[in-house]
């Protein structure tokens, strides 16, 4: 498996865990970043989103698809720069930018282990 591979494996696993502790028991995870507790169904489905990429992410390092590995990488990144921006517009929490933060350092290894792939 190449290093680009193992890192979008990695993050495909981040994904699955986060997705599946959203469906199970997301209050748990949102009481860990100081987000209001909620009994609505949105967080819910946010973790069966996060969970079926996660799952896209997980096939695609199992088959090299280095085109997709490519392409998350400014989305990853983007994630950062939208996530910071609710938080400087006061609709949550600054401890929500740390899922951003996981998001760009996981684009930031993927770009690098591409690079270091290609010289390979």
């Amino acid at each position: 498996m190449s290093k680009s591979a193992i890192s979008i494996l990695v993050f495909g696993i981040y994904l699955l865990g986060v997705g599946a502790v959203l469906i199970l028991a997301p209050n748990f995870l949102l009481s860990l970043f100081a987000i209001p507790e909620t009994s609505e169904v949105w967080v819910r489905v946010l973790g069966v989103v996060a969970a079926v990429l996660g799952y896209y992410y997980v096939e695609a390092a199992r088959h090299e698809q280095t085109a997709f590995f490519g392409a998350t990488v400014p989305g990853r990144l983007g994630v950062l720069v939208c996530f910071t921006a609710f938080v400087v517009l006061k609709m949550t929490a600054p401890t929500f930018v740390i899922f951003g933060i996981v998001d760009a350092l996981g684009a930031l290894w993927t770009g690098l282990a591409l690079r270091a792939d290609r010289r390979a």
